[in-house]
């Protein structure tokens, strides 16, 4: 069996064999009243469930269907308003990074640097992130297959960092959908280290509004549970006080309430799983 290693985002361990730990938050920052108010909300409902919790940031939404939709604060106000957050809460968070010369402001803020998905195999972007010591999230790529993400885990251990996390958030299916495999979460699992589920990107159809990404977001907590029944170190999902009304990915967030149901049910299965599988899982 291979072993399975445990990340810290501060004082929250995140390991595979270890009680599901969520990172949420709205997809992008629309203003900071309205991600203030998500992240009390979402911190509430971790707090009174026991479970760990990690604010989700995105000060820039850089890759979006129209050149003309909404992007999000900007980098100097976006971490102004995530080190309030993080202050006021005292959580930890992750935000998204772009390109290479980011990572150091945001290493400043954040407690974990997110690759997005489409930017995974950008080796410069990917080496800036490890190369500040900071916990570094991988998206993998819907174009990769999930044993492609051990390159990536070479390049980030390459830069002295072993500080990682790997997110599946779902495969490309023809020209207008996404399929979750959970094979690959068991696959990343083999490279020892975290593994989360991406639920509400997993939910996503690229281009299905014409000029916007589409999704569904009654499916993802249907899996999101099955993702916890594979035995992964944590559930990342956005969420909006009124989704259809959100700037960025609003068919595919959660309301505040869907966010609960998530949070509880798969906390649920986590904690019947996680006992069966101990000393008993494939090699």
């Amino acid at each position: 069996m291979v072993n399975q290693k445990t990340v810290y985002v501060q004082s929250i361990a995140l390991a595979n064999t270890l009680p599901l730990a969520y990172v949420g938050g709205t997809c992008a920052i629309e203003s900071e009243e309205g991600y203030l108010a998500t992240a009390r909300v979402l911190k509430a409902l971790a707090d009174k469930r026991g479970l760990p919790y990690i604010l989700k940031a995105s000060f820039d939404k850089a890759n979006r269907t129209s050149g003309s939709a909404y992007r999000g604060p900007g980098m100097e106000e976006g971490l102004r308003i995530v080190a309030s957050a993080k202050a006021e809460l005292g959580a930890p968070a992750l935000v998204d990074v772009h390109e290479p010369w980011q990572a150091e402001p945001c290493a400043a803020v954040a407690d974990v640097l997110q690759i997005p998905a489409f930017l995974c195999r950008q080796t410069d972007l990917v080496q800036a992130c490890a190369a500040t010591g900071r916990v570094v999230n991988v998206k993998r790529g819907q174009f990769l297959p999930p044993q492609g993400m051990e390159h990536i885990v070479r390049k980030i251990e390459a830069a002295g960092n072993t500080s990682i996390l790997l997110t599946e958030r779902g495969s490309t299916f023809g020209y207008g959908d996404l399929v979750a495999d959970m094979r690959a979460l068991h696959i990343m699992r083999q490279l020892g280290y975290p593994v989360i589920f991406d639920a509400t990107h997993a939910v996503q159809q690229p281009g299905a509004l014409g000029c916007a990404t589409g999704g569904d977001r009654r499916l993802a907590p249907v899996l999101a549970r099955a993702a916890a029944a594979v035995g992964i170190a944590g559930i990342f999902f956005e969420a909006h006080p009124d989704p259809d009304r959100a700037l960025s990915d609003g068919p595919n967030s959660l309301t505040h309430a869907g966010a609960a149901a998530l949070m509880e049910q798969t906390a649920a299965i986590d904690r019947a799983v996680k006992p069966l599988l101990a000393g008993n899982e494939l090699p």
